[in-house]
């Protein structure tokens, strides 16, 4: 595989604790920041419809790890802004993702969201889809009210740009000929899209030379394709407990993923024949999922995903070089790795 060599999985656990200690230490430096972000999106999910802030408080309150938002906040304070538009920025990049949360639940028919009960499975499809494009809207208002067309260009060009990598993962959902660039291509869309935005507008507003904006969008952009690799790789390899959804849904939904491609790939005609009935005539029995698994251990395919994050969390890592050196751009840095060794 493009000779990228595994990294241990023992050794990546041994290595989450650290990690994750670093992300805390991250949001422990910009808590305020955090908690001015936290009220402004409480804020922002009012409206005169009950049902809208009950929605939106489902899957909002939750909490998650605030990730997004966090980048835009520790992009402009490590670029040495002073101010507070980044709160509104932050607050907007997480009403963004909130929105396509929901969304995507819908799609994918999800029952579980970060260990609880999912928006849809609590209260249907419909409401969902609409709540989440009142989350949108209220997104492109805080835009608005940040007045920089620089700003509005980098987030809706985002926005979009999420929406695109959706419809194109549902286009290749059950098609085994997809090829590991188109699969990169919709992973970049659905996923560090955002990731790359949150980090740019950061820079944009504390006013970092172009270059500089530059290198934090392609940290974003590494660190969120590294994320997602991941979170395929958890599909089918983390404890359910800890990783707050069912594991094996993306086998089930038929999803096309970069565990499957690989193993896909690899595989002699008997394999390749039983992937085709399971993805792509969606024909699946009880057992298939645990056979699923097996043919990926026998092509080292959990591990050569978790190669590749890892070798996407290098170029988000190196993609920080040209900003200026602070116990911030390391906790950046230590993010990357985060995301790689975590286990949820």
């Amino acid at each position: 595989m493009d000779g990228i060599v595994a990294p241990d999985r023992d050794q990546l656990a041994d290595e989450n604790a650290v990690s994750a200690d670093a992300l805390s230490r991250l949001s422990l430096m910009l808590k305020d920041d955090l908690a001015a972000t936290n009220q402004t999106i409480l804020a922002n999910m009012a409206s005169d419809v009950p049902l809208v802030p009950q929605l939106a408080a489902h899957i909002v309150a939750a909490g998650g790890k605030r990730l997004r938002p966090l980048l835009t906040l520790a992009a402009a304070r490590l670029c040495g802004y002073q101010g507070a538009r980044h709160i509104g920025l932050a607050a907007c990049v997480e009403f963004i993702h909130t929105a396509t949360l929901l969304h995507d639940d819908v799609v994918d028919e999800s029952d579980l969201r970060r260990g609880l009960a999912s928006a849809n499975a609590v209260f249907g499809n419909k409401a969902p889809v609409l709540v989440g494009d009142f989350l949108f809207a209220r997104a492109f208002e805080l835009m608005v009210a940040d007045g920089s067309l620089d700003v509005l260009r980098i987030l809706c060009r985002a926005s979009a740009t999420i929406a695109e990598g959706e419809v194109l993962q549902l286009a290749t959902q059950n098609d085994l000929s997809t090829d590991i660039p188109r699969y990169f291509k919709v992973i970049e869309g659905k996923t560090a899209a955002l990731f790359a935005a949150a980090c740019e507008v950061g820079g944009v507003i504390a006013g970092a030379s172009s270059e500089q904006c530059a290198c934090l969008s392609r940290y974003g952009n590494a660190l969120g394709m590294a994320f997602q690799l991941v979170d395929d790789a958890l599909d089918y390899a983390a404890d359910q407990g800890q990783l707050g959804k069912t594991v094996g849904d993306d086998f089930r939904e038929g999803k096309l993923t970069y565990p499957i491609l690989l193993a896909y790939q690899a595989g002699d005609t008997q394999e390749r024949a039983f992937w085709q009935r399971t993805i792509e005539q969606s024909e699946q029995g009880e057992s298939d999922l645990a056979e699923a698994m097996a043919l990926m251990a026998r092509h080292d395919a959990i591990s050569g995903t978790i190669a590749r994050a890892a070798s996407f969390a290098a170029e988000a890592r190196a993609a920080l070089a040209l900003l200026p050196a602070s116990d911030l751009r390391e906790l950046l840095a230590a993010a990357a790795d985060y995301a790689v060794a975590r286990n949820h």
